[in-house]
């Protein structure tokens, strides 16, 4: 008799940061005092003209089926914001919207990857990258940052991996799990020899576009090179900047050709995104946007908590990100002990479990993101929570053997 469930499952794994922070929820629910740092996403209500926007929505009858990949409306104000905030003129046409910036991406691979074509993603990455590859049917090519390059991959180790089979690079900064951005050079430096091989595509993960610290200034790569523009793809959604993760909203622009075939896609399977979160994300796009700038103040002050914290914690080094919330710190000095409560500590999932066990920390390891020894921090939670949390770590780690 053959198998009941798909072979193409046993190519891919389940979500890690999920895991985490249900791991979390449970042992808080057990009455474990757990500090969860493992979700990604704003931890503060979604702004209250964005919430009317959605009530009146429901009051006003919005509650029908919508277009497949958008109301017009929606796509007006995306194209809106990509000409006002990046430079980049698009027509509601080249504009898909899906049920998050997930769908959007998974989309793009469902409709361009054949067997054997492959994805070149940077190390560290958000974890389901390779597994949505994998999914439809590619081959994820993974190149490894590293910590001596702040996380973010050379125009060499970019050249070096690009096959006549590959179909899409894929970049996302600021980054998940890393917090890392590539300034306007460096990401200059990339499209260079992306642009010495017209058959790459590029995919773009821009989703915490609008949390960048300090002097660093976000760029997109069809804004820094206007000649990968027909064979880019930019994503971005509402989820971070305007803290929407519940309300599932995710957009892209591109070339006709691919957003028409991700619309066929789309209109196979989930069809249109949740009408009364379209309305509320053409207030997000086209309303105030002066919650931003304390928004990004916040999580500045927390990043630079967190990164003193765990700095002060033997066998640590944390690099200072460019945006995002998180920070990926390197444990090198912390493998090959023993934990205070007899736990060895062979490698960052190990480090993890042994932390969440006895410290009541729940952080993700970092083999889930594709580069170890390191795990990831969310501090998108209260300053309090961050400075208990770090608290912990210093301790755990202080007692390591």
């Amino acid at each position: 008799m053959p198998p009941f469930l798909a072979d193409a499952l046993a190519r891919v794994k389940p979500s890690p940061t999920i895991a985490v922070t249900t791991k979390a929820a449970e042992l808080k629910a057990a009455g474990r005092d757990v500090i969860g740092l493992g979700a990604g996403e704003p931890d503060f209500d979604t702004p209250a003209n964005i919430k009317a926007a959605g009530i009146r929505a429901i009051e006003e009858g919005r509650t029908k089926y919508t277009p497949v990949d958008g109301i017009p409306e929606l796509k007006r104000a995306i194209c809106a914001k990509f000409e006002r905030e990046n430079g980049l003129s698009y027509e509601p046409a080249q504009v898909t919207v899906g049920t998050g910036g997930k769908q959007v991406l998974y989309n793009a691979f469902m409709a361009t990857l054949n067997p054997g074509d492959e994805v070149i993603i940077p190390a560290p990455y958000w974890v389901s990258y390779p597994d949505m590859v994998l999914l439809a049917g590619g081959e994820p090519v993974v190149v490894a940052a590293a910590l001596e390059t702040g996380f973010k991959i050379t125009p060499e180790q970019l050249e070096a991996a690009i096959t006549e089979r590959t179909k899409w690079f894929l970049f996302n900064s600021p980054s998940n799990p890393t917090g890392a951005g590539y300034s306007r050079e460096e990401l200059k430096a990339l499209t260079e020899v992306l642009m010495r091989h017209p058959h790459v595509h590029v995919m773009t993960d821009d989703m915490y576009e609008h949390l960048t610290f300090g002097d660093f200034t976000f760029c997109t790569p069809a804004e820094v090179e206007p000649g990968l523009y027909e064979r880019t793809l930019t994503v971005n959604g509402v989820s971070k900047a305007y803290a929407m993760t519940g309300w599932r909203i995710g957009y892209a622009a591109g070339p006709k050709e691919l957003i028409g075939a991700m619309r066929k896609i789309q209109s196979q399977s989930t069809s249109n995104p949740c009408s009364i979160s379209q309305w509320a994300a053409v207030e997000a796009l086209d309303g105030p946007q002066d919650f931003i700038a304390p928004n990004r103040a916040l999580f500045e002050r927390r990043r630079d908590l967190v990164v003193a914290g765990l700095n002060a914690c033997p066998g640590i080094t944390c690099p200072v990100p460019e945006g995002a919330f998180y920070v990926y710190p390197d444990i090198s000095g912390c493998i090959g002990k023993t934990s205070p409560g007899g736990a060895a500590i062979t490698d960052d999932e190990a480090f993890a479990t042994a932390l969440l066990e006895e410290e009541n920390v729940a952080v993700v390891f970092g083999a889930a993101f594709g580069l170890s020894p390191n795990f990831r921090v969310s501090y998108a939670t209260s300053d309090a929570a961050l400075t208990e949390a770090c608290a912990r770590i210093k301790r755990f780690c202080e007692g390591l053997s």
